[in-house]
């Protein structure tokens, strides 16, 4: 008899927990949500009563780290599979009645010249990192305009405001994400849509664990003091880094709540000082050369 009494009770705590959550709430669809970043975003999500799509190759994982919650779908997720990502986003909206985020947090990080990288290396690291970005953004846009509301939000990288030795290849996806989330933004802007892109730092995650990071398989000695200096340098930066991924987090729903949410958002004061070094540094060049850039067009352009 009591045993039944807790099951009723257990039962009505989870209708209530149900029926309080507000109806302002979001609905969240997150890429690579088992660990890292896109664990702490959908536990951050969860605990304030917001609804989560959170997808990974191995979806165990996630309810591993976030256990079970009336308000989570834990779904499996190929990102280089866009039946895949059609199949998810079905799913959410059959589950939730829509989508207002989403959060385009897969990837992984390739290490090495980029001559010391291979073919196959390169396709794979682009497979993931941008093609596999543009089949769950194509997956999820619909819905989103058919709702005439959402925001896209692609995490990118300082890497892919500024190249770094050893991370060409890795940099280069980022800076495919800038221009594609640039892009988004002015044709998403009048059906009512936002698009960010979020250029963290280094945070003090796994990434520089061979969980998402991948070595080349070639090593040329031509490139020991560039990008062999930068393999040494992550060895010993690996948790260290400066950046707190709680703090990330927050700044991400920070960042969803948002009325004017910008097209840039830089995280960490890493990036920060890095950014502001490189445009100046773009603009020394540029006054250097402006003569020479300027004087490229046809005579009666210039008048």
């Amino acid at each position: 008899m009591s045993q039944s009494i807790t099951q009723t009770a257990q039962a009505t705590q989870t209708t209530q927990a149900i029926q309080t959550i507000p109806a302002t709430a979001k609905v969240w669809f997150i890429t690579g949500a088992s660990r890292g970043f896109g664990v702490l975003i959908a536990q951050d999500a969860l605990d304030r009563g917001d609804r989560v799509v959170a997808t990974a190759r191995n979806p165990e994982a996630i309810i591993a780290a976030l256990g079970e919650h009336p308000n989570l779908l834990a779904a499996r997720l190929d990102v280089t599979s866009e039946a895949d990502a059609i199949d998810v986003a079905k799913q959410a909206v059959a589950r939730f009645g829509r989508i207002d985020v989403l959060v385009n947090n897969a990837g992984y990080g390739l290490l090495g010249a980029v001559e010391e990288a291979s073919d196959a290396e390169v396709r794979r690291q682009f497979d993931t990192n941008v093609f596999g970005v543009l089949s769950v953004t194509r997956a999820v846009l619909p819905t989103m305009r058919a709702q005439s509301s959402g925001h896209v939000i692609n995490i990118s990288s300082i890497g892919g405001y500024v190249a770094y030795p050893g991370w060409g290849v890795y940099g280069a996806t980022k800076f495919a994400l800038e221009g594609i989330t640039e892009a988004l933004r002015v044709e998403l802007a009048p059906l009512g849509i936002h698009a960010t892109v979020v250029e963290p730092g280094f945070f003090r995650t796994d990434f520089l664990e061979s969980s998402s990071m991948v070595p080349t398989a070639s090593r040329i000695d031509a490139y020991e003091q560039t990008v062999g200096a930068m393999r040494t340098m992550m060895a010993a930066a690996n948790h260290k880094q400066p950046g707190d991924p709680r703090k990330l987090s927050t700044a991400i729903l920070q960042l969803a709540d948002s009325a004017e949410p910008p097209l840039r958002l830089p995280l960490g004061s890493d990036t920060v000082a890095k950014i502001r070094e490189i445009n100046q540094s773009v603009e020394a060049e540029l006054a250097q050369w402006e003569e020479v850039a300027m004087s490229t067009d046809h005579d009666d352009v210039r008048g």
